[in-house]
């Protein structure tokens, strides 16, 4: 921004209020001046470069502030400014009248102040200047630049998606027309003439004014004061109230919660008079007013005096009022409540009536489950006295399981509520004792597997089978199961011998799926195991002629897991068994091959490494390859453990073993001038002793290429020959 300003004359920039202050505020002349490309600059001094305002200058040419003032001379005399003269009445009258007339305005009734002003430093603008950026126009010709434009906005706008005619905004919401501006008649504040919105605002925002409302008010509260023109007295008016207007009232506030029962019955002393009075309620408080005061007059009581002498009223009881009013609230209390106790009493009829229905319907139940229980009762006593030593016709298990069937056919809610344990061991455990007395599982394994089923849906707890439980106080086909079968197959296992397998294998398997599964579990931890475990044992792979696994294979789908602890003993047994065996005896690879599925992998790996692999690489080592008379007994008895021991094992052992000693045979062969289709057919019947397996392997690959590019050497040297 230009400085020059700071150097005009100081009689125009002095206010006799703001001595020595800055003036910092953005005047015409400012903006003018700013717009202004041909004002007069100041060029700073070298030492006003360097210290700004704090350069010292001569006393005769000290330059003004910032804000362009200067110190006041107080000797200089009184300057007087004109203010021009106050106009008449008349004057401002037109004037006033010449604002209300909405006439347009041309570019030539302006004042000349209304333009720009010219600048008072002298020579800052040229006289052939009109006008310059910023100063003010006329805004008759605002937008008039669109006509010499080719319509850029409009283009733009459109584009966009704007629809001519409509708003502005995604769903058109701007409005249509510019804001409209409505211009006040005279000079007074904001709505000293009334309302002052426009006919657009009103489309737009229409609202009721209130000050209509309020003047409407207005008018009504004062007709109410003037007097009626004809004279006549108005009749009282009357209000009654019904008997089922009151009943209404009472439904709706008739339950009163306990904290209110208790503060209904609440005693207050009310001591807000002059006297001190009781109330038994927080309700009476309510009604306290209506009760005159007889401390106060009679002239009191009644309405206020007006300015002149008030007539007396001709009838003024309040004390009777009061009383009346008494009344009425004591009826209308007794009604409500009379209207309480009659509803209390139709809900009781109707409570009583449902009542009454749901004990018949207990009562019918009752009858039918007593008849039912009769008959049940009646059953059980006949199922006892058959059963006793002196009856003709002793009960037999096939009728008592068809008497358990009409009972849990006929009579299901009453069995499964009975105790079925007790009838049980009253009367089926006598009964399958004597069944079972005679019974060798051993030679007869499917003895009774029938009638066990029948009882065990017969007898079997469901819920206590869904919790996986083991009562025998619970169930009754557990405890028959335990206290009947059981002592039996205890008694047959303590007789048995492991090693014959067979009948005991089969006897489980055909009693596997009728048995609880605990007891099943029991058999075998407690009674199979322990006397296979001895077996274990006692047996000696050297002397004994039949193997082991012949006994010991067929529990694995029953036992599975529990006969891990019996593996580490045999592969105990085995191993020292292997100390002196040598690969020509077969019986050992009939021994060890049905546990190869049975040991873990690991286990059968480790078990081969340390008693097999060693005794088959000294057997490999004492074979000699002899082209001319060849020995193969003790390559075959190696391979023949092929599918024993790992395919890694294998090829260790004859890259050790054998294909050293192989490549040596044939190297020295070729070099004593051999035939080589005989050293061809030698070296395919050597390869076709392996298998395809074998033969797949890279280390068993990278030998025989190795031989073949021995052969290739010596045939392509004998040809250079």
């Amino acid at each position: 921004m230009s400085l020059s300003h700071l150097y005009r004359d100081g009689e125009d920039r002095i206010d006799d209020d703001d001595d020595e202050r800055e003036n910092f505020e953005i005047t015409d002349w400012d903006l003018q001046n700013e717009f202004n490309p041909n004002r007069q600059r100041h060029w700073q001094t070298k030492e006003e470069a360097t210290y700004g305002v704090w350069a010292e200058r001569d006393s005769d040419e000290e330059r003004p502030s910032f804000g362009g003032k200067r110190a006041r001379d107080y000797s200089a005399p009184v300057n007087f400014i004109s203010a021009g003269l106050k106009k008449g009445a008349a004057e401002e009258a037109e004037l006033e009248d010449s604002d209300d007339e909405e006439t347009p305005v041309k570019q030539d009734d302006f004042p000349k102040d209304f333009g720009p002003k010219k600048l008072k430093t002298g020579g800052n603008f040229k006289p052939s200047q009109k006008g310059f950026a910023g100063g003010t126009k006329s805004f008759m010709d605002f937008g008039s630049w669109e006509r010499h434009t080719k319509g850029i906005g409009q283009k733009l706008l459109q584009k966009m998606g704007y629809v001519p005619g409509r708003g502005l905004g995604k769903n058109a919401q701007g409005i249509i027309n510019p804001i409209e501006a409505k211009q006040r008649k005279g000079k007074g504040a904001v709505g000293a003439y009334g309302s002052e919105r426009t006919t657009q605002s009103m489309q737009d925002f229409p609202v009721v004014d209130s000050e209509e409302e309020a003047e409407e008010e207005f008018q009504k509260e004062l007709s109410q004061w003037r007097k009626d023109p004809s004279g006549s007295k108005k009749k009282p008016k009357y209000s009654y109230k019904t008997v089922e207007e009151l009943k209404a009232k009472g439904r709706i506030s008739k339950k009163l919660t306990a904290p209110q029962k208790e503060l209904s019955q609440v005693k207050v002393i009310d001591m807000t008079g002059r006297e001190q009075k009781v109330y038994y309620s927080y309700s009476q408080i309510s009604h306290k007013h209506n009760v005159p005061d007889d401390g106060l007059p009679l002239q009191s009581q009644q309405l206020p005096q007006s300015g002149k002498e008030a007539k007396a009223p001709g009838f003024a009881l309040p004390e009777l009022e009061h009383n009346l009013q008494l009344l009425i609230d004591l009826t209308e209390q007794e009604i409500i409540q009379n209207d309480r106790q009659l509803q209390y009493e139709r809900d009781m009829v109707v409570n009583l009536f449902h009542e009454l229905e749901k004990m018949t319907e207990v009562l019918d139940h009752e009858e039918r489950v007593i008849s039912n229980l009769s008959k049940v009762l009646e059953m059980v006593e006949e199922c006892e006295r058959r059963m006793q030593p002196d009856c003709s016709n002793p009960l037999t298990l096939d009728e008592c399981a068809r008497i358990f069937e009409t009972l849990q056919d006929k009579y299901y809610e009453e069995y499964r509520m009975s105790d079925r344990v007790d009838l049980a061991v009253a009367i089926v455990y006598p009964l399958m004792k004597e069944y079972f007395k005679e019974w060798d599982p051993l030679k007869d394994c499917t003895y009774g597997t029938e009638i066990i089923s029948k009882w065990k849906s017969l007898l079997e707890n469901d819920q206590l089978l869904s919790h996986g439980g083991q009562d025998l106080s619970a169930d009754a086909f557990h405890r028959l199961i335990w206290e009947v079968w059981m002592p039996f197959v205890r008694n047959i296992v303590t007789q048995w011998q492991p090693r014959n397998c067979d009948p005991m294998v089969d006897f489980l398997d055909s009693w596997v799926h009728i048995i609880p599964v605990w007891i099943l579990d029991n058999i075998l931890d407690q009674l199979i195991f322990p006397k296979l475990q001895k077996e274990v044992e006692n047996w000696n792979p050297l002397t004994d002629t039949v193997p082991i696994h012949s006994w010991i294979h067929p529990w694995l789908p029953l036992m599975q897991a529990r006969l891990e602890p019996l593996y580490s003993p045999i592969r105990s047994k085995l191993s020292s068994a292997l100390q002196k065996w040598h690969p020509s005896d077969s019986s050992a690879k009939l021994i060890l091959q049905p546990w190869k599925d049975v040991f873990t992998p690991g286990s059968w790996e480790a078990f081969m490494v340390k008693n097999i692999v060693p005794k088959l690489g000294m057997c490999l080592g004492e074979l000699v390859i002899n082209p001319h008379q060849q020995h193969m007994d003790a390559f075959y008895w190696v391979i023949d453990w092929e599918g024993m021991i790992s395919v890694s094992s294998l090829v260790g052992l004859l890259e050790k073993h054998f294909f050293p000693k192989w490549l040596q045979v044939l190297c020295s062969w070729l070099s004593n001038s051999p035939n080589y289709e005989e050293i061809t057919k030698w070296y395919l019947g050597w390869k076709s002793m392996f298998s395809d397996q074998v033969l797949a392997h890279p280390s068993v690959k990278d030998k025989f290429n190795e031989a073949l590019d021995i052969m290739n050497r010596a045939v392509s040297s004998n040809v250079g020959k």
